[in-house]
């Protein structure tokens, strides 16, 4: 139930429709009870005539309360029909159906509120999700699967909504339900009710060693639904390699693995869980099948129970079993969605090591320079920097180079916290970038990676994410910078056209120029190009390095390498190995010096 607490604090925002649940619910068990009670003095009007009551009754005290309003009915029934019987009878159905069409229609009132409340926590915990994802940081992915995260924001939390939400239509309904029914029960016969209770603690027994196991068996259902998300998400992602490679087979087999234990996990927990259904109406039935018995000689032979009472006590009794057979669904529900819930407040709880200052400093601008103090970051084991030392002043362009595995890019990711270093400090403007807004900090910075990262709009829209309400001349003066306007031009609807899933209908040339157009467009200060040639023909890289070192010419710059031919006009060129800055000055002055950057500008030159 720990659980089921903390989903629940995502209902507050819908308390009201929940109020309401509860109310409609309350006159819908009542009326439940009623409806059958109702039938007593209906049937004595109708099979006892010597039971006739002409006088209206006089109400004696809440003790006797059970026979003055089974009295006060059958008198007015007898008042309203006269001589004429079918009139009677008439009158007796037309008062059951209204009792019953009230029921049902409190009911559906009851499950119409429910409903807001039930899709309002579905929206509300998805979107904290989201939210969630979104802002942890991207170390956390690198431990997770990504198909494993769809299946929890997806089918987990849908889960939820079958297994917990639902229990919230129980919750109130059911337990009030049997409740007035046992109060009337008990005003029929003690007796025979009292009889009733032996059975009901047997049937809850069998009902709870049923769904012990049940928890157990649907995380290992939800374990694996997230495994072949997440082989089904490397597929799409690596198509080309699969097929390039004549790995379909392979990766089949690795899907058909996944699915077969997914098979027999489904298998195990849904027989387990389809044998709550019968046993419980078998069970219900055998109570049914020992009340007929016990109450039958209660009205044959000892005579201490009159027919119509029992027939209206047996409705009663079966009243009582849709509600318990419900409860005991949900019982397996509980236990079912627990570790949904279990999977999706694991991303919720997860802390952010990346974390915001209360009074994190807001910075628009950007004065003097950036100092990188003695960092040594790690991902894992081993150091990618070690005590590193830089200074970038404003208006300079620094490039990084030095051999894969060297640590450049690792900077670019702790400039923009997307890491946090484990020692020394980054400084914007003499102040440790931690001390600022992670927003703040990121505006001032624009980023250009390796990999064009894409998605799936227009041209326009890749463009200007990361200006808001960009103009139209803004994002074509932005893509002529970048050398992207013509190729542009000639898509089918310009720069309304959808590029595709990760912009696959474009070039890997044009992609990047895409990426780049993106960057110019939200012209920060500080621009930092990852490999942002990397993917342009030679014509491409020379018009593209040409509008780069225009745009530069007014911001700081951090450019990361392979190609030196690009940085070759940069203020200050550091090389890097291992971690380390093993040499440092212009394009000239590392050539004179004949070391590893030389070294490095020979073997490009083969």
């Amino acid at each position: 139930m720990e659980y089921f607490k903390k989903i629940l604090r995502f209902a507050k925002p819908y308390r009201k429709y929940g109020f309401l649940n509860i109310f409609f619910n309350i006159l819908y068990a009542l009326f439940s009870a009623l409806s059958f009670a109702a039938l007593i003095p209906m049937l004595d009007v109708l099979f006892k005539p010597e039971k006739k009551i002409l006088v209206e009754p006089a109400y004696e005290g809440i003790g006797e309360l059970k026979d003055y309003l089974q009295d006060y009915i059958n008198y007015r029934v007898n008042a309203y029909s006269g001589d004429d019987e079918m009139k009677g009878l008439v009158l007796v159905i037309g008062l059951v159906l209204i009792l019953f069409l009230l029921k049902n229609f409190f009911n559906y009132l009851a499950m119409y509120f429910i409903t807001f409340l039930r899709n309002g926590v579905l929206k509300d915990i998805r979107n904290k999700m989201y939210a969630k994802i979104v802002d942890l940081p991207i170390s956390y992915y690198s431990e997770k699967r990504k198909g494993d995260v769809i299946a929890r924001i997806t089918s987990d939390v849908l889960e939820i909504q079958h297994s917990f939400l639902s229990i919230l239509e129980l919750i109130v309904r059911e337990p009030l339900t049997i409740l007035f029914t046992i109060v009337i029960m008990f005003g029929i016969s003690t007796k025979l009710t009292l009889f009733v209770f032996i059975f009901i603690p047997i049937a809850g027994m069998i009902i709870s060693r049923i769904g012990k196991s049940l928890k157990k068996k649907s995380d290992r259902v939800q374990r694996e639904q997230g495994e072949f998300l997440s082989i089904v998400e490397e597929t799409l992602g690596g198509l080309r390699v699969i097929k390039a490679f004549n790995s379909e087979s392979r990766f089949y087999k690795t899907f058909s693995n996944s699915t077969n234990r997914f098979f027999h996990f489904s298998n195990k927990l849904l027989i387990r869980q389809n044998l709550a259904s019968p046993t419980g109406e078998f069970l219900g039935i055998l109570v049914i099948g020992v009340l007929l018995w016990f109450g039958g000689k209660m009205v044959l032979i000892d005579k201490t129970l009159d027919a119509s009472s029992f027939i209206a006590y047996m409705g009663l009794a079966y009243n009582i079993l849709t509600p318990a057979k419900a409860i005991s669904k949900a019982s397996f529900g509980v236990k079912k969605g627990n570790s949904a819930a279990e999977r999706v407040l694991e991303i919720l709880e997860t802390d952010n090591p990346i974390v915001e200052k209360k009074d994190a400093v807001s910075k628009s601008t950007f004065d003097q320079g950036i100092e990188i103090k003695n960092v040594s970051f790690k991902y894992e084991d081993e150091y990618v920097l070690k005590n590193f030392n830089l200074k970038v002043p404003k208006g300079k362009t620094v490039a990084l180079v030095g051999q894969s595995g060297s640590g450049k890019s690792t900077i670019a990711n702790l400039m923009t916290r997307f890491y946090d270093v484990n020692e020394g400090d980054i400084a914007i403007d003499g102040t440790d970038i931690r001390d600022f807004s992670k927003k703040s900090l990121r505006s001032l910075m624009g980023l250009v990676t390796q990999d064009s990262i894409l998605f799936n709009d227009t041209v326009k829209n890749n463009i200007g994410l990361g200006k808001d309400n960009a103009t139209e001349e803004e994002i074509i003066a932005a893509a002529k910078i970048a050398n992207a306007h013509d190729f542009i031009s000639e898509l089918p609807q310009g720069y309304n056209t959808n590029i595709g899933d990760s912009g696959n209908k474009l070039s890997g040339g044009q992609k990047q120029r895409l990426s780049i157009a993106r960057a110019v467009l939200k012209n920060p200060p500080i621009m930092i190009l990852d490999e942002a040639t990397s993917a342009l023909d030679t014509e491409s890289e020379r018009l593209v390095q040409d509008a780069l070192e225009k745009m530069m010419q007014n911001r700081t710059s951090i450019v990361i390498a392979h190609r030196l031919s690009t940085i070759q006009n940069a203020d200050t060129i550091v090389v890097l190995q291992k971690g380390e800055i093993v040499e440092q000055g212009s394009h000239a002055q590392l050539l004179a010096k004949d070391g590893v950057y030389n070294k490095l500008v020979t073997m490009q030159s083969f």
